[in-house]
């Protein structure tokens, strides 16, 4: 309970830091095959959990290089895809490259239900239908190439949150933005990556 409120107070402390120059979207249409490629669904009425997404079908795609979400209202729908604001769920995934070895912090925030996986293994899970709570699991991933998949569903209205956090070896919380983790400019380099999760968690 302790690393969970520890982690709460950090990426909080993120929120206020980032104040002046937000990005509260859940992604947009606009394609980006460097970043979050997030896949929405639509649930049925009174969903209490994350669905198993292999068995839908999406309704549309958005895209993001960061899942920056604080809580916060959410009744404007997708315009594009979709005017859902409850009962509905996102998908994401990218590639990231990891130069420095080590251990790796990750906090999910999530307003209903999210879980983190990274190359297929679970690192936190954050299900359910609650109100904006963080929890955080940790990774040791080698030098290469990574998939991290994030499951998010939104219950009823109207709040939502979806905040993801990582904290590299010796290194503080910030949020995670593909941007920062981009693989070498030799493609020769690139490589999947060796993971081992040092410490999964979930409530």
């Amino acid at each position: 309970m302790r690393a969970i409120t520890t982690c709460l107070l950090a990426i909080t402390a993120l929120a206020w830091a980032e104040e002046s120059n937000p990005d509260y979207t859940f992604g947009t249409t606009v394609v980006n095959n460097a970043g979050f490629h997030g896949r929405v669904y639509h649930l049925k009425e009174n969903t209490q959990r994350l669905p198993n997404f292999k068995s839908m079908r999406p309704v549309g795609s958005i895209y993001t290089t960061a899942l920056n979400i604080w809580p916060q209202r959410f009744d404007q729908g997708f315009g594009e895809i979709t005017d859902r604001f409850e009962w509905f769920a996102i998908e994401y995934t990218a590639t990231i490259w990891i130069e420095k070895e080590g251990a790796y912090r990750f906090s999910l925030l999530a307003d209903d239900g999210a879980r983190l996986k990274i190359d297929d293994k679970l690192v936190i899970d954050n299900d359910l239908v609650h109100w904006a709570r963080a929890i955080s699991g940790a990774a040791t991933l080698g030098r290469g190439s990574h998939t991290i998949t994030v499951e998010y569903f939104q219950g009823p209205r109207f709040t939502v949150a979806l905040v993801l956090a990582v904290a590299p070896p010796e290194q503080a919380w910030r949020i995670l933005n593909t941007d920062e983790f981009k693989p070498p400019k030799d493609p020769s380099e690139w490589k999947p990556g060796a993971i081992q999760v040092t410490r999964p968690q979930s409530l």
